[in-house]
């Protein structure tokens, strides 16, 4: 482990529009958007438990305001997101922070798949299953790399627009893990593509995931902040039960549709992964780091992080 000095997470009232590893800011029309803003471009915005933490917060922060109708994720630096924290000098996985998405035991002091999994329910399926229901519209505002756990940020959005050069993937299956915790593959891609992206651990492209159904536009990068913004204001002049309650429903067919079931039973086949890769190799990713998975993705140079799903 590094010796790096781990930040304490954010709360609401830390939040502004510099801070890090998220920054929050409210514009608009009468303030009614909120952008809360992945900010650790250092990493490529690698999402350790500090960055999930504070970005809870500012979920929370955006609910609370009544002013704000509608809320973009969007990120700082060349990249949406890089995934999970793999390789970093402030990877937290062994450190506590409160629970907010489950009611579950401390997972720092156990060991192996307890730890993992009380670690995963928490930080990556809780807390995304906990964002899906936000009662306000979210627009992911998506450019550059956005890989596996970044997947599981724009999925949990209402809308994903996307700059032309973004790429997607979700490449753990060289890990031998059966792809992100936020098992929603084969509801946002449809299964024929869900299952190509997965077995060959391909990039895609913001134009591919547009014709898939996956992303709802795709424009320059020059245009993408305006983009966002028209779209944004759109919904700001509707009525904010008309937008909560359309949400609710659409959710709920989706539901239906056995999201949240194969989301759970998924959940435990890629801890059944993490386990059978410990058992037999003693590393619970099989094997792969930030590096190694940079490289069989063939991902060009940059920072030492990486997509994975743990």
């Amino acid at each position: 482990m590094s010796d790096a000095v781990i930040p304490p997470a954010l709360g609401p009232d830390d939040l502004g529009p510099d801070s890090s590893p998220v920054a929050y800011e409210v514009g608009g029309p009468e303030n009614a958007v909120a952008y809360v803003t992945l900010n650790r471009p250092e990493y490529r915005n690698a999402q350790n438990s500090v960055m999930t933490y504070s970005l809870d917060a500012a979920f929370r922060k955006a609910v609370d305001d009544a002013a704000v109708k509608v809320i973009v994720l969007r990120a700082n630096g060349k990249h949406f997101s890089a995934g999970h924290d793999i390789g970093t000098p402030e990877r937290d996985f062994d450190t506590y922070y409160d629970n907010v998405a489950t009611l579950h035991w401390d997972h720092s002091d156990k060991s192996g798949a307890d730890q993992r999994l009380a670690r995963e329910m928490e930080v990556y399926m809780g807390m995304c299953r906990r964002w899906r229901e936000i009662p306000k519209p979210v627009i992911a505002q998506v450019h550059g790399a956005c890989i596996a756990g970044g997947l599981m940020l724009a999925w949990i959005c209402d809308f994903i627009v996307a700059s032309d050069d973004t790429f997607f993937s979700d490449p753990v299956a060289r890990m031998g893990i059966p792809g992100v915790e936020y098992f929603a593959h084969a509801y946002a891609l449809g299964t024929r593509r869900a299952k190509e992206i997965l077995f060959t651990g391909e990039r895609f492209t913001a134009t591919q995931a547009a014709e898939w159904g996956m992303v709802n536009h795709v424009v320059t990068r020059d245009e993408l902040v305006a983009k966002v913004d028209a779209i944004a204001e759109k919904m700001t002049a509707m009525p904010m039960q008309g937008l909560f309650l359309s949400k609710k429903a659409v959710n709920i067919c989706e539901d239906q549709m056995g999201l949240r079931n194969s989301m759970d039973s998924v959940f435990g086949w890629h801890h059944y992964a993490h386990a059978a890769n410990a058992e037999s190799g003693g590393d619970s990713l099989g094997g792969m780091d930030a590096k190694s998975m940079k490289a069989s993705s063939g991902a060009g140079s940059g920072s030492n992080v990486n997509g994975s799903g743990s």
